[in-house]
């Protein structure tokens, strides 16, 4: 058989209670709560445990197909799959389900590996290939044909389908069901010489046709395919599907709970069916609820036409679900690890709403990034009393959720920049930040008071402000005691860095873009206001030469991070990871 040989686990009773830990457990994470009530599938295993079933052994599986990036989706099968094997002190394989050439890509395969690792897991020597089975699998393939259990079918793709029957119609017995055995075996040799072009032939179990499930209705085991294999090369021109695939490389691994989504649970009967046929060692295998999100798509071949068709960047465009896409956005593989832990696992279907994911990484970062400051749409600010050519430098809190982070130093000086919506030439009643005649606090800096406004003579569009300050309120303290309602944040113009911002909104503008009308297509609901570039922001002079993947609040703002493909030392490019909490969007709209 081509593969080796997988690693074998001790009996619970004969190894520590953490054992292979480090290889399943999150990096940096910490140990599995015990407080929580258990899942279905830890009861599942538990109970397994308590009667000795696998001779005490916890043995998973992530198996993704090499044919695409990983999404959001696959993080909770990821963290599911290596958590349990790390909560019982067990083992999780990686295994790649390249059963399929004409799809699969060597890119993929590097990528999902690379997101495995960052997501902060590890399989150690446990990675496999379907591929790697394939020998096996044949020679189990002609085990069933000796046994009267599959056979040889000219039917075409159509023909089988329409053989099949419905939901509340038997199927029809193909023609070539009682090929005799003989025949079957030379037949399925030739398939594999490559004697017949594709589409020719395939080899199908030979079960029910009259089955309720329409999955056991006599399915396709092999098909024929003349394509390069990424590993394998052109050594194969027939093919296993995945539901001949997943049972036997399951047993191969040593598996002992095979967990997947609910749309194998019809296809479990079959999982079952091949293993007893065949008698080889049969695993369990358990189906828990995929995840939805709201405003996004989760089918990997719409992702990859929105790819294939520039609806987006690519792959790992910071609108998508997929983890180098939420990589490059800024979160962070322990607001992931935490928003899946925070979902649950259940046995039904539902969609999570976005913001849950939103809320994840918000806590995460509210506790680790550095505030700065930072302007995204800016206004000239000129204090007149202030001296020309007087630079200070004034104390900044980094972070104040995280006093080990200490302090930074910001310039001041006579020129600043603000936001554009930080002023109003005529506000409304509850607006408290600047106006004409208006106080209000510089963060970290002085109380200063708007004196006149500079409009552009052809435009009427407000291009600079002038103000004083007061000089005791260094800090932002009020000596007298007055009362100031609002505080903005600044930079200032001679020390600040300009840089582009990006600002992501959710990729689509309704929360179930897959509930598409009659005629209509997902595509139509691509939110045209995803993005919005600003290249005119100027942040603070603390930020350059911030690493790539770098993660900061900028003050009132969001939270941001520096772009790991387009930034540059002289170009610096920031991407919205997420905005600060609703409370504050509500109470800027009501401002406006």
């Amino acid at each position: 058989m081509d593969t080796k040989k997988p690693t074998q686990q001790k009996p619970k009773s004969e190894r520590p209670a953490a054992a292979d830990a480090k290889s399943a457990e999150p990096a940096g994470g910490t140990a599995p709560e015990t407080s929580r009530s258990l899942n279905f599938i830890e009861q599942i295993i538990e109970e397994d445990l308590r009667t000795g079933r696998f001779e005490g052994r916890v043995h998973t599986r992530f198996p993704p197909e090499p044919n695409g990036y990983l999404h959001i989706g696959h993080a909770k099968s990821i963290c599911l799959n290596f958590g349990l094997a790390a909560r019982y002190g067990g083992l999780c394989n990686l295994r790649f389900d390249d059963t399929n050439p004409s799809k699969e890509d060597i890119e993929y395969v590097e990528s999902i590996m690379d997101s495995v690792r960052w997501l902060g897991f590890d399989w150690g020597d446990r990675l496999y290939y379907a591929s790697d089975f394939f020998e096996q699998l044949y020679e189990w393939a002609v085990q069933l044909i000796r046994a009267g259990k599959a056979y040889v079918c000219d039917l075409t793709a159509d023909q089988i389908r329409e053989h099949r029957g419905t939901l509340t119609a038997p199927g029809k017995n193909s023609p070539y069901r009682d090929r005799p055995i003989d025949e079957n075996l030379d037949l399925f040799r030739r398939m594999r010489a490559g004697e017949f072009p594709d589409g020719a032939r395939t080899l199908r179990a030979k079960v029910d046709m009259a089955s309720p499930n329409l999955n056991m209705r006599d399915p396709v085991l092999y098909r024929i395919l003349h394509a390069s294999h990424h590993r394998t090369g052109d050594r194969w021109c027939i093919y296993p599907m995945y539901d001949f695939t997943h049972g036997q490389s399951d047993s191969i691994e040593r598996i002992t709970h095979s967990i997947c989504t609910l749309e194998f649970e019809n296809h479990r009967p079959l999982y079952d069916w091949f293993l007893d046929e065949l008698g080889i060692y049969h695993p369990q295998q358990i189906e828990f609820a995929r995840l939805n999100l709201t405003y996004t798509v989760m089918s990997k071949r719409r992702l990859l036409e929105l790819v294939e068709e520039e609806c987006v960047n690519g792959w790992d465009d910071p609108r998508m679900p997929t983890l180098v896409g939420l990589r490059r956005r800024g979160y962070t593989p322990e607001a992931i690890r935490g928003f899946c832990e925070r979902i649950g696992v259940a046995k039904f279907n539902s969609v999570i709403d976005v913001a849950v994911l939103e809320n994840s990484i918000r806590e995460d970062l509210n506790r680790r990034a550095p505030r700065v400051m930072a302007v995204l749409r800016p206004l000239k600010l000129v204090i007149d009393n202030y001296p020309e050519g007087q630079v200070e430098e004034l104390e900044a809190v980094n972070n104040p959720e995280d006093p080990a982070a200490g302090t930074r130093k910001v310039p001041f000086s006579r020129v600043l920049y603000i936001e554009q919506d930080d002023f109003r030439e005529a506000p409304p009643k509850e607006f408290f930040r600047l106006a004409p005649g208006r106080e209000v606090r510089l963060r970290y800096a002085y109380l200063v008071t708007c004196t006149s406004v500079v409009k552009d003579e052809r435009t009427g569009q407000i291009v600079e402000l002038h103000c004083t300050y007061d000089p005791a309120t260094r800090g932002g303290n009020t000596p007298d005691g007055r009362k100031v309602k609002g505080t903005i944040h600044w930079v200032a113009a001679q020390h600040a860095l300009k840089a582009e911002v990006r600002l992501y909104d959710h990729l689509f503008s309704v929360p179930d873009p897959s509930d598409v009308p009659a005629g209509g297509d997902y595509r139509d609901f691509l939110n045209p206001k995803s993005l919005e570039v600003l290249s005119d922001a100027r942040v603070e002079p603390s930020l350059a030469g911030a690493a790539a993947g770098s993660r900061y609040q900028f003050e009132r703002q969001g939270y941001f991070c520096v772009d790991a493909v387009d930034s540059r030392p002289e170009r610096l490019v920031f991407n919205r990871t997420v905005s600060l909490r609703d409370t504050w969007a509500k109470i800027e709209k009501k401002q406006k």
